[in-house]
């Protein structure tokens, strides 16, 4: 996988990274200044300044000098996202896990908000000239196709957004001078003074906040797909994306300006575009709300690889469709998202109502991520007076927002937080089931039953199962496994193999680590092996096993030619069966009730999400997957009283 390509500073990857980064945050102009003032209601001059004041001063404070400059730099090996900070400063406190979940979860939840308000907000644009077409057929149409093309790579995507990207900010750009040139006094707006009196003299004061916190909501998926173009892209491009944003803004302020006193009927982002250009601009903000859409889905497949290499979801198929590093595809995620998205369009039906799902996800995410990004700080040897003050001003600033956005709860934010709460409980399942497996542990050791093993692949009595026998463990010890894979080869069946393999596969917090070390327990008959794979590697244990098996041989450690049909074979390895072992809750087990109830769920879920063929990129000819009882806590005080009768029908 290549390690260059976007990440350096290049034309093309400036372009990549617009079309990958910005179209969440880039398609706000759609929606912001509309919520400010609120559609229906009479323009006024304080609410028009101070909105588009506080617009400025959020997409500066927020965006640009907690991400861009800030947490951009609290990357992971390249890799970004709320999780991949988890990594870098877990260490530090246990407790740091939970803001981690909560923030990831959140996320995730937003992935399913995100297409339908933004598709929905250009589609809607239509009604200027069909005021009676039904867009939500329209938009549930985009999504799907936006979803299916996910498989062909986010490169593919980047290249074909990316000049699409360019000249929707370059719309922005000038459609905003348009209207600052007949009232230039606008940019007194840049004065905080403006919306601090807002806030200070409106009784609505947490509406306006919650509707001016829309402006920022991509900062985090910004954040998340920094391992798709780079630190360096990213920072410079937000230099031009940042200037055609505030321009678009200020634009619509002074059209704004123009009108009050008067209801806002129409939408000011359509509002400042002349006559003659609606139809272009409808067509070019539905491509860029498509985009901003493949942000958001971008960074749910970066954060769910993480949340998969973390054990905080079920391991998922995670597919490499580019050689671009840190494209990914994850199917499951995928089919999920789409089902959330086409669910929300449904229940919601218009852009103005998904408003109120929209942001509660996201600043409960910024509020996370200000608590790890302050520990990461720490760790960095920040002086501590610098880090409080941090800490305490983002808390407040991002906590008045969290606040205001609370305030839609009702009006349909409680569907964000259903969706986190539910992603929340699934991570949060999955951490308690490993914990209880490791409470209950069935490790045991492999020389214990060295004798058995080697006497089974020495014995010609029992047809041979393999040349070499491959069981996957989630043990770490290079000298135990669990107990069930030494159970199916000695008692299920007796499987003979020329060489058992025990194999352990670790993923590294580094995104391309590609390392084993084997443990000799027998020479040419035992070996257990542990790879130390990065969380960006394919698992293609087929091709790993074949390359360990050949350094053996190459170097003299493994003999099996002695063993195998001929010398000159084709596959001097000889031939390789994996055996994945599936469990199920036994009845056997005396666990208290909550540790049943969270294993019986943890052990469901892990069958739903996929096969385990494909989690470890096993070709399905070498694969014979078994099922076994997982009994963690024996049932040992069994009350059975036997009774016995005589010949003459007594009882004892």
């Amino acid at each position: 996988m290549s390690h260059n390509g976007v990440n350096r500073l290049s034309a093309a990857g400036l372009i990549v990274t617009l079309g990958i980064i910005y179209g969440d945050i880039g398609t706000s102009p759609l929606y912001v200044m509309k919520a400010i003032v609120g559609e229906g209601k009479i323009i006024d001059a304080q609410t028009v300044l101070g909105g588009v004041s506080l617009v400025f001063w959020t997409l500066t404070i927020q965006t640009t000098i907690k991400y861009i400059m800030l947490v951009l730099r609290a990357d992971n090996n390249g890799e970004g996202g709320i999780f991949s900070l988890y990594s870098l400063v877990r260490r530090r406190r246990r407790w740091l896990m939970y803001p981690a979940l909560l923030g990831g979860a959140a996320v995730l939840a937003e992935g399913m908000i995100t297409p339908p308000i933004t598709v929905s907000s250009a589609i809607e644009g239509l009604s200027i000239k069909f005021p009676d077409i039904p867009t939500i057929g329209i938009v549930i149409a985009i999504i799907s196709a936006l979803f299916f093309i996910q498989r062909f790579g986010t490169a593919a995507v980047g290249r074909s957004f990316g000049p699409v990207m360019l000249l929707w900010f370059s719309m922005l750009a000038i459609l905003g001078i348009s209207q600052i040139v007949y009232m230039p006094e606008i940019f007194k707006a840049l004065n905080p003074q403006y919306g601090i009196e807002l806030l200070r003299s409106s009784p609505n004061f947490l509406v306006v906040m919650g509707a001016v916190f829309l402006c920022t909501t991509g900062a985090e998926a910004l954040y998340a797909d920094l391992g798709h173009c780079g630190r360096t892209n990213i920072r410079v491009s937000w230099g031009f994306v940042k200037t055609s944003l505030v321009l678009n803004y200020f634009g619509q302020a002074a059209w704004l300006l123009h009108h009050e006193g008067q209801a806002l009927e129409e939408n000011p982002f359509f509002g400042i575009m002349p006559h003659w250009f609606i139809w272009p601009g409808i067509i070019i903000s539905t491509f860029a709300a498509i985009i901003a859409s493949q942000s958001m889905i971008s960074g749910s497949f970066t954060l769910a690889s993480e949340a998969v290499r973390l054990g905080f979801l079920p391991k998922m198929t995670v597919k490499f469709p580019t050689n671009m590093k840190g494209q990914i595809y994850i199917p499951a995620v995928n089919t999920f998202l789409w089902i959330g998205c086409v669910l929300v369009v449904l229940y919601f039906k218009h852009s103005s109502e998904m408003e109120a799902a929209y942001g509660l996800s996201v600043v409960c995410t910024m509020l996370c991520s200000t608590i790890l990004i302050s520990n990461w700080l720490i760790l960095h040897r920040t002086k501590e007076a610098t880090v409080w003050l941090f800490l305490l001003f983002y808390l407040i600033w991002e906590g008045g927002f969290f606040l205001a956005n609370t305030l839609k709860f009702t009006d349909g934010g409680y569907v964000t937080v259903i969706m986190a709460s539910l992603l929340f409980g699934v991570m949060l399942l999955m951490v308690n089931a490993k914990n209880i497996r490791r409470r209950y542990s069935d490790e045991v050791r492999i020389k214990d039953y060295l004798d058995q093993l080697i006497m089974l692949s020495n014995d010609e009595d029992v047809p041979k199962y393999a040349t070499n026998l491959v069981f996957l463990s989630s043990t770490k010890s290079p000298k135990k496994v669990e107990e069930k894979i030494l159970y199916s080869i000695l008692q299920t069946q007796p499987k003979r193999a020329d060489v058992y393999w025990f194999v352990h596969i670790e993923t590294t917090d580094e995104p391309f680590t590609m390392d084993y070390e084997v443990n000799t327990i027998a020479p040419d008959d035992v070996y257990k092996v542990n790879f130390r794979l990065g969380f960006r590697v394919q698992q293609r244990m087929n091709v790993f096993m074949n390359k360990v098996v050949e350094d053996l041989v190459e170097n003299n450690e493994l003999s099996l030619y002695s063993r195998y049909h001929t010398v000159s074979s084709k596959y001097p390895t000889g031939d390789m069966r994996f055996i994945l072992i599936l469990e199920f809750l036994s009845n056997e087990n005396e666990l208290p009730w909550k540790d049943q109830l969270i294993m019986s769920t943890y052990l469901t879920l892990k069958g739903w999400v996929s096969s385990p063929k494909n989690w470890f990129g096993l070709d399905s000819d070498s694969v014979e997957i078994e099922e076994a009882p997982l009994v963690l806590q024996p049932v040992k005080d069994v009350k059975l009283r036997r009774i016995v009768r005589h010949r003459s029908g007594e009882e004892h």
